[in-house]
């Protein structure tokens, strides 16, 4: 099993001039409102190059990805060989990382409970506090409850979803828009697990008095790609063809409650140092998913009480949000993977409530399941909800905005992150971007280390200790602002140009 990497795109010049033959009018839309052209990875993987590999013998093609001109396949050594020489064919990569250059031999780890445990029998009638930790309820009081958005929803299957009375509200708006199954390669998406059916419930579901899900009013397209009979890394491949799609479908918000760390087979297995968001094949789809400007939510996983307890692939993924779970009083659930990521990055980004979350199952019920399965999307319908009130920002503006609304930014931890959001504080900081005449003013990163830089051209830029003393003052004609000489810490900035903006940055 490996990855066989293409040399160039004969179709790129034709797909770049026409578009609308890749990617959907919406995806154009949305990437045109954040300055995002298309490129060559949104090109299509050249139909000659697929046929002519599917056509060696021996060779069984699974899966293909355009953002990264490649196809994952299936075959022996020797047959393997015989693609290496095919004039097209730049690299390959193989599954088995004892087979690529410079890898030492895997260590086995013990397999850990990925999804969840479902909690029946417990009656538990209200799922206010789910929301309401996040201070949630106080969006859609304003009715921002993710209308416009479209959310994909990446799991392992969605049985009863076109039946069941949870769900009866999205159905009866024509808010489910579709989806893939892409193990069985068909459209059949209310079948197989039913860890998928449970997820969107904490989103989209809706019981009058027992469940409103965080973004009741989203629409959802549904895509399998987990195959929970075995632990292989084509669910890898299939994850990554399903953002791809999501992304030519125009999605706004990715939701994943799946996570690869540990497979059947040891030697496809990765370690702790390979969570550095570009080893992973997943991982590296999700980044560039979230720089296609989606925003991608995904759970950091439930292995924190295990021998490894770090987060998994994709969640150690570059500029996606990577949830954790708390229980119901906002402490850190024991079983909720930890970061930070290996090469230093804070993960998780953001926790919600993963434990005793409030779901609706397949027989109907409203029950209580735990596990950051639901913790993320949990979330990512909160994501929704909050980029419907603040149209005008990118993705990654809207993911920056609730990182810093957590309780834990000024000081993050391996286990909480930058804590638990509060949506309230980012909705105000979200519109707050747009308060100098109707412009999206941002002041990125936060937290910075040598430099900062102001989206505008025109007014003062203040910075200031966290005693009050002025520091440092420059005209915004004058971008980027130096910051290396800055001793580590917290800093507040003022900002006026015709109005006054205040607000907080992290040096590190």
């Amino acid at each position: 099993m490996l990855w066989v990497y293409f040399t160039n795109k004969p179709d790129a010049d034709f797909y770049l001039n026409n578009p609308l033959e890749m990617l959907s009018q919406r995806a154009l839309d949305r990437r045109a409102t954040q300055g995002i052209a298309p490129d060559a990875t949104d090109v299509p993987v050249h139909a000659d190059y697929i046929l002519q590999v599917s056509q060696t013998p021996g060779i069984t093609v699974m899966a293909q990805s355009r953002w990264f001109n490649a196809l994952h396949v299936r075959g022996e050594f020797a047959n393997i060989q015989a693609l290496q020489s095919l004039p097209f064919v730049a690299s390959v990569s193989y599954a088995n990382h004892n087979l690529n250059a410079g890898r030492p031999l895997q260590e086995k780890f013990e397999p850990v409970n990925k999804n969840l445990d479902i909690q029946v029998d417990f009656p538990y009638g209200n799922s206010a506090n789910q929301i309401q930790m996040l201070n949630g309820h106080l969006l859609h009081q304003q009715d921002y409850t993710g209308a416009g958005k479209i959310i994909a929803v990446l799991d392992a299957g969605y049985p009863g979803v076109n039946t069941l009375g949870a769900f009866a509200r999205l159905r009866d708006n024509n808010l489910i828009l579709g989806g893939y199954n892409f193990p069985d390669r068909d459209n059949n998406i209310y079948s197989r697990s039913n860890h998928g059916t449970l997820v969107p419930s904490t989103m989209g579901g809706y019981v009058q008095n027992q469940l409103v899900g965080t973004a009741p009013d989203a629409a959802y397209y549904l895509f399998i790609t987990e195959d929970i009979f075995s632990e292989n890394p084509v669910e890898e491949s299939y994850w990554v063809e399903a953002a791809e799609m999501a992304d030519s479908l125009g999605v706004d918000v990715i939701n994943s409650s799946l996570g690869y760390f540990g497979y059947d087979n040891p030697n496809y297995s990765y370690q702790y140092a390979d969570m550095n968001g570009i080893t992973g094949f997943a991982s590296r789809g999700a980044t560039l998913a979230a720089s296609k400007g989606m925003a991608v939510v995904v759970s950091a996983g439930n292995s924190g009480a295990g021998a490894n307890p770090h987060i998994n692939v994709p969640s150690d993924a570059i500029n996606v949000l990577a949830v954790g779970a708390v229980n119901a009083s906002g402490q850190y659930a024991a079983f909720s993977s930890i970061g930070p990521s290996s090469d230093g990055r804070v993960q998780p980004d953001v926790m919600a409530q993963g434990q005793a979350s409030v779901v609706a199952n397949t027989q109907g019920n409203v029950v209580t399941g735990s596990g950051t399965s639901f913790a993320g999307p949990i979330l990512a319908g909160m994501v929704a909800s909050l980029w419907q009130a603040a149209p005008g920002l990118t993705s990654t503006q809207i993911m920056q905005v609730i990182r810093e609304s957590a309780h834990l930014f000024s000081n993050p931890n391996p286990q909480f992150g930058y804590g638990i959001p509060n949506f309230e504080q980012a909705l105000q900081q979200a519109l707050g971007t747009q308060d100098f005449a109707g412009q999206v003013v941002v002041i990125y990163p936060n937290p910075f280390q040598a430099s900062l830089k102001v989206s505008m051209q025109q007014g003062e830029f203040s910075l200031f200790d966290s005693t009050g003393r002025l520091i440092l003052q420059q005209s915004l004609s004058s971008n980027p602002i130096d910051t290396a000489h800055l001793k580590a810490g917290v800093y507040f900035y003022r900002l006026t140009s015709g109005g006054v903006r205040t607000g907080k940055l992290i040096k590190q």
